[in-house]
């Protein structure tokens, strides 16, 4: 992902989409986890999370996206 990404004539980082998709998706995988109990097993909460939104934002950026976005 380089460059930008034109919505509408106004150019939008690729990075700051790419992140604000990871941000969205752990968003939701915390409410799963938290949910599903699994926080019990979890040392650090914070840390934890912040994990989580490191892989799943370069989980992001290594799908790749169609070019005429």
């Amino acid at each position: 992902m380089i460059g930008e990404i034109n919505l509408d004539g106004v150019l939008l980082s690729s990075v700051l989409v790419s992140a604000l998709i990871a941000l969205v998706a752990a968003f939701v995988l915390r409410r799963l986890l938290s949910w599903a109990g699994a926080y019990r097993f979890v040392w650090h909460p914070a840390l934890f999370d912040t994990a989580l939104f490191v892989i799943l934002w370069a989980a992001v950026i290594a799908v790749p996206l169609p070019i005429d976005l």
